[in-house]
């Protein structure tokens, strides 16, 4: 049942890669010469040949083929039988989040100003952020995803306890973006910068703390 399970979120995964390349295919002899393909937080925008449009496409199809196979390269891979729905479920997600990505960009080089790119893309991005935060505490001791410390990856006690206090901030932070959104350029892009910040550094401090906990039990026993 589990393995029907996950299988059936990577063939998804493959289907809406091979869709953001089918759309490509589609719109490409409509598209004008140059295309938007970088927004800046002052507005203004970056135009670049079409034919670039297929590099963001073969991001989705890379992606799909690499993460999959990732696991069987990770020297903790029986681990990933503890998660592998949480983790096949963050292949489909990353996906999804390029998916809409080529959709900003294809949107507004048929149909310029049809949406505010920065409203779309912090949502986006908050979104993500938060189904992250939530996943995060499943990840069990792996080299490939998770908030990797070295103290983390040094105790497997450690990194459920990173893991979870990662997620929280991470879930936060994801609240933030989305609120953020609708918040000017600049300010929007400093609570994006500045929680990324935190909430690395603070993930960090705390995978510390958690281990000179362990140590620190370790040496009263």
């Amino acid at each position: 049942m589990k393995k029907n399970k996950v299988s059936r979120l990577i063939l998804l995964s493959y289907a809406v890669a091979a869709l953001g390349l089918i759309a490509v295919a589609l719109c490409y002899p409509h598209l004008p010469a140059e295309i938007p393909m970088h927004w800046g937080i002052d507005g203004t925008v970056r135009y670049d040949a079409r034919w670039t449009i297929w590099g963001i496409a073969a991001l989705g199809p890379v992606f799909a083929v690499l993460m999959p196979l990732m696991p069987r390269l990770d020297p903790k891979k029986k681990n990933y039988d503890k998660f592998q729905g949480s983790y096949d479920l963050f292949c489909l997600l990353l996906q999804v989040f390029l998916l809409f990505i080529l959709g900003v960009i294809l949107t507004e080089s048929l149909r310029p100003g049809t949406i505010n790119v920065q409203i779309v893309v912090n949502l986006l991005v908050g979104v993500l952020f938060v189904f992250l935060g939530n996943m995060m505490p499943k990840f069990r001791f792996n080299y490939f995803c998770g908030l990797r410390t070295p103290w983390a990856l040094a105790n497997e006690t450690v990194w459920v306890r990173t893991q979870r206090a990662g997620g929280r901030m991470m879930f936060v932070l994801g609240i933030l973006i989305i609120l953020s959104a609708f918040l000017p350029g600049w300010a929007a892009m400093a609570v994006i910068i500045g929680g990324v910040v935190l909430m690395v550094a603070g993930g960090y401090y705390l995978s510390w703390r958690y281990f000179q906990d362990e140590v620190r039990g370790k040496g009263e026993e």
